[in-house]
């Protein structure tokens, strides 16, 4: 699954020592706004404890998470829409990826600069989320005195595009962005071909000081950036980026020992892993066996030969059943044979919709 969730936020949020978290790639972190002029892309394996479960119920010689991509953009600045600092490099950076997480000041240090000269988050959102929507302003205006003219001429698509167009134009002169417009399925097509940033599903960042990881509820500004968030139907995940950083260098009981002091279950990497993931739309079905146990990436809604072409295109060439079980009823059953004597192992067909947390052995014939 080539999908990515981008990084992005002002300079000197957290970003880039966020981005070496998760990624232990080493981004260049500097106190300085731009130290991040080209993406740095890092594949991150997605925590999931079925895969761990799995692997001591069936023991295999191997065990593969899946994973995806997070890619770190450069910092944007007020003004970027019409190309003030970096801000054409991040426009075109933020088109390619899938999903936004956008990475906010939740916690006051003299010593790291902040580029307004004050911690401000819902400030700090705005000037991002104005900055994307000027930009698709400027597409969709261009589109429009494309599609106008053949409209008025009784084009049957340039009609049916006009007035979607017209809506988004409404939406960004109201400062909204063009996830908040509702469209039907037919209007969604045309305006995935406009390839607007505000489109992409948003997940904010609350990256906080280490007194407040444990308990962010009395952060004022988290509590700012949740009430906003809300208002835009985004999650918000609390992290405090430069611990995350410190807990990435740790394994196993050293690093269960640190985040036990710390007054944390899990680390706030693993659910910012797992809530871009769910942005992206993604989902996890799984294969088992002797040799090895695995977990795969597929998108909801894909069908079983989609979900099998995952693994190979000769797969889903050749499908002919999925022999599948839910990880819940082959983990209560106790193993594969008392699964199948329980009646909990299907023989599916082409039109299956595969559901998360399945475990698949596809039959194919090439």
């Amino acid at each position: 699954m080539a999908l990515t969730a981008g990084i992005v936020g002002l300079p000197n949020v957290g970003k880039s020592t966020l981005f070496n978290a998760i990624t232990q790639a080493g981004a260049e972190s500097a106190n300085y706004p731009f130290c991040t002029i080209d993406p740095n892309v890092g594949i991150v394996e997605v925590p999931d404890h079925r895969l761990t479960k799995l692997t001591e119920l069936v023991q295999p010689k191997k065990t593969v998470p899946t994973a995806f991509e997070f890619t770190d953009i450069a910092g944007i600045v007020k003004g970027a829409s019409k190309g003030e600092g970096l801000g054409n490099k991040f426009l075109s950076h933020i088109r390619q990826v899938d999903a936004i997480c956008q990475v906010v000041r939740c916690f006051a240090d003299d010593n790291i600069t902040h580029v307004a000269g004050k911690v401000d988050p819902i400030s700090d959102i705005e000037v991002i989320n104005l900055e994307l929507i000027l930009a698709d302003m400027e597409s969709v205006e261009k589109r429009i005195s494309r599609v106008e003219k053949l409209a008025k001429q009784k084009d049957k698509e340039a009609s049916f595009e006009f007035p979607i167009l017209a809506r988004l134009r409404e939406a960004f002169e109201a400062e909204q962005p063009a996830r908040a417009v509702e469209f039907t399925e037919e209007e969604m097509k045309i305006v995935k071909h406009l390839h607007l940033l505000t489109i992409k599903p948003m997940l904010y960042v609350a990256n906080v000081g280490e007194e407040d990881v444990a308990d962010p509820s009395g952060n004022e500004y988290v509590q700012k950036v949740r009430e906003f968030a809300e208002k835009d139907n985004a999650e918000v995940i609390v992290i405090s980026a430069k611990i995350e950083e410190e807990i990435a260098e740790l394994e196993g009981e050293e690093k269960e020992m640190f985040l036990e002091e710390l007054g944390i279950e899990e680390s706030g990497l693993d659910q910012l892993i797992r809530a871009a993931y769910s942005l992206l739309g993604l989902a996890t079905y799984f294969t088992a066996g002797v040799q090895e146990v695995r977990a795969w990436t597929f998108r909801h809604g894909m069908k079983a030969p989609q979900c099998a072409g995952v693994i190979h295109s000769d797969f889903e060439r050749g499908f002919i059943r999925a022999e599948t079980v839910h990880y819940d009823d082959l983990l209560a059953a106790g193993s594969m044979t008392a699964a199948k004597e329980a009646g909990k192992v299907r023989l599916e067909g082409k039109e299956y919709e595969v559901k998360d947390g399945d475990i698949i052995h596809f039959r194919f014939n090439v």
